[in-house]
């Protein structure tokens, strides 16, 4: 059964840091790409950052050179380090993979950023 579990939302002031992580089980971690995606009250569902099972990454134009993916194979966890957060990042950061299998989601972790 595939489980992917994120943590590390809260609460932050403009400008202010968080990290995400999300732990995978179940899966072959290092063969899969990796993804963030976010939700914002009102909002579609919109991909954040996303990293190869290579390392390749990649971001939204919104969240670049402020937001850093990156995966740790060893431990199956994959991080989404927010730096310079504004108040249009509040949202629900989800996890999420896939293959031929299926699309795998985590429950999400509430992001709020506010002074």
């Amino acid at each position: 059964q595939v489980q992917l579990v994120e943590s590390g939302g809260g609460l932050a002031q403009p400008g202010g840091s968080l990290r995400l992580s999300c732990a995978a089980s179940g899966i072959i971690f290092r063969i899969y790409d990796m993804y963030w995606y976010r939700q914002a009250p009102g909002k579609q569902r919109e991909l954040v950052a996303g990293i190869t099972a290579e390392g390749r990454t990649n971001y939204a134009d919104s969240v670049k050179g402020r937001f850093t993916i990156s995966r740790d194979n060893a431990k199956n966890t994959v991080y989404l380090q927010l730096n310079s957060l504004k108040p249009e990042d509040t949202a629900v950061y989800y996890c999420n993979t896939g293959g031929t299998g299926g699309s795998y989601w985590g429950q999400g972790t509430q992001v709020t950023v506010s002074s």
